[in-house]
């Protein structure tokens, strides 16, 4: 199979607990959850992208629905639906649809859900309050504090971790030898430095990096060089070493010329200092 023919970071998400990397107190916390079915909570998920946030909850549709998860569970991206309507719509028509007797509520996974705008946050509130005798919430987020209090207290709060170094490159290494491609020690440890502990960027990285030939340090820098994070890196570096002219040159060229937005500039700063 090419490289390129399907995503990694989709065809190597875990989908069981056990299968998890790191996020022990998480696992276990949400085992616990699970072991009570009939009073199962809202929950929250916050911490960096790529760390398990949405392979947990599916792994929680799975566990609750079995075969018919997909059919019980609606999941939708606040960062692409973040208006007052998509809440009032189409999370309200699934949350209002009958369940059957047969399950004892729905799931709702809303990736991204800091995202959303304060009125929509409280139209999710009142949904959350209105359907609970059927439905369930999941939200995702990369800071609680984007989400509104109202909703935090409705909600059992999970925290998620950037990933080790040593649970990543075993990650990474393990889908070389399933993928038949060859790779170096070094080139995965370099790819685990540009992503910073993001599982999800770094086996996007590693596929692209394969796509190239042997996984190696060169190809690694070739494909993360369009890396935002290691970017912002080099920014950070310079003016630590008190060049503040470069320093300010590379910021202006990467919110000019390519484009990166001062959110995802400030997101990776934080991840970098």
């Amino acid at each position: 199979m090419s490289v390129t023919e399907t995503l990694w970071s989709e065809k190597y998400r875990p989908v069981r607990l056990d299968d998890v990397i790191d996020q022990r107190e998480v696992v276990e916390g949400v085992r616990r959850l699970l072991s009570k079915k009939d009073e199962f909570p809202h929950l929250l998920f916050a911490g960096p992208p790529g760390t398990g946030k949405t392979t947990v909850a599916l792994i929680i549709a799975r566990e609750l629905f079995g075969d018919r998860w997909r059919e019980l569970t609606l999941e939708l991206n606040a960062s692409d639906e973040r208006g007052i309507d998509t809440v009032r719509q189409r999370i309200k028509t699934f949350a209002r649809y009958s369940r059957g007797a047969e399950v004892p509520f729905k799931l709702i996974i809303l990736d991204e859900a800091d995202e959303m705008t304060a009125d929509a946050q409280t139209a999710l509130r009142r949904i959350m309050e209105t359907f609970s005798f059927n439905t369930r919430f999941i939200l995702t987020c990369n800071y609680s504090s984007g989400i509104i209090e109202p909703i935090q207290s409705r909600t059992v709060i999970f925290r998620f971790r950037p990933l080790g170094e040593a649970d990543v490159l075993q990650w990474l290494s393990r889908i070389c030898d399933e993928e038949g491609v060859k790779y170096t020690d070094a080139a995965l440890k370099q790819i685990y430095l540009l992503t910073g502990g993001d599982l999800r960027h770094a086996i996007n990285m590693l596929q692209a990096a394969a796509s190239l030939g042997v996984v190696s340090e060169e190809t690694v820098a070739k494909v993360g060089g369009i890396s935002p994070r290691a970017r912002v890196r080099e920014v950070l570096e310079l003016a630590v070493a008190g060049k503040l002219g470069d320093a300010l040159s590379k910021l202006v060229m990467l919110l000019r010329v390519d484009g990166i937005s001062e959110k995802e500039l400030l997101r990776a700063a934080y991840y970098e200092a």
